[in-house]
């Protein structure tokens, strides 16, 4: 029985999908205006195992994710100025040569790090129309006003604005927003439409005059174009709780009359040696830093998969070396068994356990760290046969996406073969300077000698 925790409660509940095993997920996805760092791509990696994990348990599953390539402001409120136009002054680029830029790079984040791309990947600048279109239904339910800044929402109208973030307004929203609009009936009310601001560079036409859309507004007119006016899961961070979240439930209500996610799900930050992830600190790690450093990106997705979502983690370089040597080890185990003759047609009851747990684990709020132990259990379990273990391995790497399945037996160099033939011949011979001269060299040719009691065996280092 699946629970996943659910922040509308603040607490575990069972997942019942609106449609038999049919599942509509929507996730907060990037601001395009500078590259994605891996505090941005830890929470992607999640959401990819949540996806694969539904689509393990048989749900066919339809996953959205939005690009905001306008309206978001520098501050998640309405302050500030669209980050899309900060960045391409930044780089001396237009907004759509950013846009495009960071797309790319987006991307090819999650491609290293195999990440699945979602069903549907929408840009807020494609979907004005599916937007003007929304704000037009608030504004038909009597939930709008007009002030210097353009089209804002009344939360007043809405008397569950403050529970889902559970905010005290009053305190949270002291001094904040009166500079920006003093026509604003309350500090949290949210611009829908912003039409203040000529020099704006992205532009449309509206009932309300040519401005562009608020940035909470994107999320809630795609999702609902894709998914329905009701779907089953909405994810995002931590961080959109208060303002982003609590905004597109208080829009939904008043274009809809009713939340349209029913399981909002938020994942904890990653920190880098405790410190948050920040530009102004100079923090920042890319995952193509990975492999300018030597690192196998999917390591990074493995240290990721030994955290739970709503603990996040603590990335040091200490942890993603030791990510790494449990990777290698596990290619390496999965080389042994994959070498191994023979065909299991069915499972054993032992190994259905296996699996059997490795299902609990996961349904019990998506609990990767201990299905990962299992793994580890697994492979040290005398009494499952070594074809076994490696169907159940493949079989969980559909929910790890380590790409086991891609691990190919590796080819030994012949100058290291021939160096480690030498060793053993002077191991033979008793002379054990010169065979721990010539392991040496094989190491600081990133190759290892292993004796076994089978022979010699050559690992990269």
């Amino acid at each position: 029985m699946l629970k996943l925790y659910n922040t509308l409660s603040r607490k575990k509940e069972i997942f019942r999908p609106l449609k038999d095993k049919r599942i509509g997920i929507y996730s907060c996805g990037p601001t395009v205006y500078w590259d994605q760092h891996i505090g941005n791509m830890y929470a992607y990696v999640q959401w990819d195992a949540l996806v694969r994990f539904l689509k393990y348990l048989k749900y066919k599953v339809k996953w959205v994710m939005n690009i905001t390539d306008v309206g978001h402001m520098t501050s998640d409120q309405d302050a500030g100025e669209d980050k899309m136009e900060k960045g391409a002054r930044r780089e001396g680029l237009s907004v759509w040569e950013i846009a495009g830029k960071y797309i790319k790079q987006f991307l090819e984040s999650m491609n290293l790090l195999n990440i699945q791309e979602p069903d549907v990947l929408c840009r807020a600048t494609e979907h004005i129309r599916e937007q003007i279109g929304f704000i037009k239904k608030i504004e038909a339910n009597g939930f709008t006003y007009r002030t210097k800044t353009g089209l804002v929402f009344d939360t007043s109208k809405f008397s569950g604005y403050s529970k889902f973030a559970r905010l005290n307004l009053k305190k949270q929203y002291a001094g904040s927003r009166v500079e920006v609009d003093v026509e604003k009936k309350q500090p949290w009310d949210f611009l829908l439409w912003v039409t203040n601001q000529p020099s704006h560079i992205m532009q449309w036409d509206s009932p309300w005059g040519k401005g562009f859309p608020g940035w909470h507004v994107e999320c809630t007119a795609m999702s609902t174009k894709y998914l329905g006016n009701q779907f089953d899961i909405h994810t995002g961070g931590k961080e959109h709780i208060p303002v982003h979240h609590t905004n597109e439930i208080a829009q939904a209500y008043g274009a809809f009359g009713k939340q349209t996610a029913n399981y909002w799900l938020h994942n904890e930050w990653l920190l880098i040696e405790k410190t948050k992830v920040s530009k102004s600190l100079g923090n920042i790690i890319l995952v193509t830093d990975f492999i300018q450093k030597g690192f196998n990106p999917l390591a990074f997705r493995y240290l990721v998969l030994t955290s739970h979502y709503r603990q996040g983690l603590n990335f040091t370089w200490k942890g993603l070396g030791a990510a790494q040597n449990a990777l290698d080890n596990l290619y390496e185990k999965i080389r042994e068994l994959k070498a191994l003759k023979g065909n299991v047609k069915s499972l054993k009851l032992r190994t259905k356990n296996y699996q059997k747990k490795f299902i609990d684990y996961l349904s019990d709020d998506l609990n990767i760290p201990r299905a990962l132990a299992l793994m580890w259990d697994l492979l040290k379990d005398r009494n499952v046969s070594n074809q076994e273990k490696y169907q159940l391995l493949l079989n969980f790497d559909k929910v790890f996406g380590l790409k086991l399945a891609e691990v190919k037996k590796e080819k030994i160099p012949e100058q290291i073969k021939k160096l480690a033939e030498a060793r053993e011949k002077y191991r033979k011979e008793g002379n054990w300077q010169k065979s721990d001269e010539v392991r040496l060299k094989i190491k600081q040719m990133g190759y290892w000698i292993e004796d076994t009691k089978t022979g010699p065996k050559i690992k990269r280092a």
